[in-house]
């Protein structure tokens, strides 16, 4: 939030109080006997759910508001048909699955706006440039055509997840995209792999809403990896989000890691100012880290996995 007041808004900042979500929406992604679950423990005074992952007596109304706020972003953007939404929200969500917590998630936060979106008739780009691969996110759209799941992470780095070979299931084949990038990796190496293999699929999948789970722990100064990014090159991929919206009011912010302070704060300002075509100077773009000559393979690897998912399920049509 101190990188949002950074921005010097005034009037054109809206904070929205957001209701706890309702269990029926929760159950579009989530297990009943899961949230059921999740509710009796936080009710009993809380206990370890993971062990990254510690539930309290008020996590599960916590959580329940964390997603409530993905809603209530959605709401505020149809109503004003224009804008662009963060949601600063605790617990993050993209670890979580549909029936476990996992990694300090306990409810997909990204994942239930999706599933509103597409029940609804929506089909919904999700962007995660969090460090750490969203398992949970994937896990739960991927039979799913109406979604197209993007992720950028680390590799190797917890949870172990998202090699190119995984491009969705035998329902939507090729329609999720990974992209490991090397410890010490930079910002020119993200954007080429955006600009070379995720804008086309993006522009075949045509969405008509952006949701991105806007981590900012692969900012080099974070303690739990090691990727190089900068502030300025959030601002870049904030821009790059917003390119694939369809029209005004369609993209929405969903915080997920981030754990040194300065760094978030400045995440956050360049990314939500170069939404709003403002410029901030705090730290440049970043360029000559390694990666770039593992991008041909992975696009290869990439291609060669939807070929093969085709085959077996779908169709070339897909997207």
């Amino acid at each position: 939030m101190e990188g949002v007041r950074d921005l010097g808004l005034g009037d054109e900042l809206q904070v929205v109080d957001p209701a706890l979500a309702d269990v029926e929406s929760l159950a579009r992604v989530h297990a009943r006997p899961y949230l059921d679950g999740l509710a009796e423990l936080s009710a009993s005074g809380g206990g370890r759910a993971d062990p990254d992952t510690f539930v309290t007596a008020d996590s599960w109304r916590a959580a329940r508001r964390a997603a409530g706020a993905g809603l209530a972003a959605l709401e505020a953007l149809e109503e004003a048909g224009e804008g662009y939404a963060f949601v600063a929200g605790r617990p993050p969500g993209h670890h979580a699955l549909a029936d476990r917590a996992m990694g300090f998630c306990l409810l997909n936060n990204v994942a239930v706006a999706a599933a509103t979106l597409t029940a609804r008739g929506e089909r919904v780009l999700i962007l995660d440039w969090d460090v750490h691969h969203g398992n949970g996110t994937q896990a739960i759209f991927w039979d799913d055509p109406d979604v197209l799941y993007v992720s950028t992470h680390q590799w190797p780095l917890y949870p172990g997840t998202g090699h190119p070979e995984e491009v969705g299931g035998r329902g939507a084949p090729g329609a999720t995209v990974n992209i490991p990038l090397p410890p010490g990796a930079t910002g020119d190496v993200v954007q080429r792999a955006l600009g070379e293999l995720v804008s086309p699929v993006v522009e075949a999948f045509a969405p008509t809403w952006v949701l991105v789970s806007a981590g900012f722990d692969a900012h080099r100064d974070d303690p739990m990896a090691e990727l190089a990014l900068s502030s300025g090159d959030f601002a870049g991929l904030a821009r790059a989000a917003a390119a694939y919206a369809p029209s005004p009011g369609r993209v929405v912010l969903f915080l997920e890691g981030g754990y040194d302070l300065r760094a978030l704060r400045h995440s956050v300002e360049a990314s939500l100012g170069a939404l709003l075509g403002e410029t901030t100077d705090r730290e440049a773009p970043t360029s000559g880290g390694p990666g770039a000559e593992d991008l041909e393979a992975v696009k290869r690897i990439h291609r060669q996995a939807r070929e093969r998912a085709w085959e077996a399920g779908g169709s070339p049509g897909s997207p």
